[in-house]
């Protein structure tokens, strides 16, 4: 299927909101259930992978700020950015992909790829993300505690884009899943490979957040992709 060598680990329901225009077209009647026959039959279903280790480190001496995401609705695009860091291995050795998701429409906004941890590198991906947004309305940016974001060079740059702080409050490990959601679609419907280098591994994330926000639909979206709804919530000013 050419979707599926697009996005090889795309879901099967996923899969069959994107090929059913197509069928009907056709005029072939296949329901859901019918096409994930066709999928076991075939072996196309995709496995299940098992979750990585994470890189946080929040012990340090550095400020952390409260958690001011667990009262909000999030109701419109460009109201709360969320940031995550993973490993990606290469032949070279690991590497750090640091990714920030605006929470309403689940695009990703910015991303670096490096060699360190070093906040100058994360730092990057905010500054990417600062600079694609399309409104001025007040934003909060939401990570864990680790202390690449409570580093100084970290929070002068929120504070240059008058973005507010939230962090985890350490008590519940789904107050940032969202985030690590994101990044673990990216590693485990797309980074499937293993680059021989750095250059490589950037090239490979460059396209996959290219197909993840334009061409890889949501359930939580109402099988619409991110880059449609941001579009069509910032165009217009949607807030639900």
């Amino acid at each position: 299927m050419e979707l599926r060598r697009f996005m090889p680990r795309l879901g099967g329901r996923k899969l069959y909101s994107l090929l059913k225009p197509k069928f009907d077209a056709q005029g072939i009647k296949l329901g859901r259930d019918g096409f994930f026959d066709y999928l076991r039959e075939h072996r196309l279903l995709v496995p299940p992978v098992k979750r990585f280790i994470k890189t946080t480190q929040s012990r340090h001496w550095m400020k952390k700020y409260p958690n001011l995401i667990a009262s909000q609705d999030i109701n419109r695009a460009e109201q709360v950015f969320v940031s995550d860091i993973t490993y990606v291995e290469t032949d070279e050795g690991v590497h750090y992909l640091s990714l920030v998701t605006d929470a309403y429409s689940r695009k990703i906004m910015g991303y670096e790829v490096s060699d360190n941890l070093r906040a100058e590198s994360v730092v990057k991906a905010l500054r990417q993300a600062a600079r694609q947004r399309q409104t001025g309305k007040p934003l909060l940016h939401h990570s864990d505690r680790g202390l690449q974001y409570c580093s100084s060079i970290y929070q002068e740059e929120l504070k240059r884009h008058d973005i507010t702080p939230s962090m985890t409050d350490g008590y519940g490990c789904y107050q940032n899943a969202l985030a690590e959601r994101v990044n673990g679609i990216l590693k485990q419907e797309f980074l499937l490979f293993k680059c021989r280098d750095l250059q490589e591994l950037k090239d490979l994330v460059r396209e996959s957040v290219a197909i993840y926000n334009r061409l890889r639909p949501h359930l939580s979206l109402n099988m619409k992709t991110p880059e449609e709804v941001h579009k069509k919530a910032t165009s217009m000013g949607e807030v639900a």
